[in-house]
């Protein structure tokens, strides 16, 4: 089914948004994957705030033009499904895990920080921890040299009150 002119510029349009307020886009090949797969990937995808859209790639091209996500206009060919997402490694983590599942889709290639990644680029981002998990192991270092130096000093009192003690009897 085509588009007419002003349903075209309303999808560019939607893109367009959905682009400027993403900070990672990844795109997969998804031919031969059944109705079902793909209902469980866009609902992962909506749980994780992932933007999923199969998009016709001239109209995909349009709507990132002028964005930090023009680098991979070059790679967008074939039957895509593009993931928008504001989450850094959302995108990427939801493509990713889908993939190790179903091996019918294929992982094209994606962009991060206005930089293409390939194939193994995006599996890298995908490995990244959330965000509580690396602001959890960020206090664990930060209390670390803390709490090292509580125990020191507190078996110092400790071993002063143990001699203070005999001392003073």
């Amino acid at each position: 089914m085509s588009l007419n002119r002003s349903e075209k510029e309303a999808v560019i349009q939607e893109v367009t948004s959905l682009a400027a307020k993403a900070q990672t886009l990844v795109f997969a090949e998804y031919r031969s994957i059944t109705v079902a797969d793909m209902t469980k990937l866009r609902s992962s995808a909506r749980k994780q705030g992932v933007s999923l859209s199969v998009l016709k790639n001239t109209l995909a091209r349009r709507a990132v033009a002028g964005s930090s996500f023009e680098v991979a206009g070059d790679q967008m060919s074939g039957p895509l499904i593009y993931g928008f997402s504001e989450d850094p490694v959302a995108a990427a983590k939801v493509v990713a895990d889908f993939a190790k599942t179903n091996d019918k889709l294929v992982i094209r290639g994606g962009v991060f920080g206005g930089k293409a990644l390939d194939v193994n680029g995006v599996k890298q981002l995908a490995s990244i921890p959330p965000k509580e998990t690396l602001l959890a192991q960020l206090c664990g270092l930060l209390m670390s040299p803390i709490s090292r130096t509580a125990v020191v000093l507190g078996a110092l009192a400790a071993q002063k009150g143990g001699e203070a003690a005999p001392a003073a009897a």
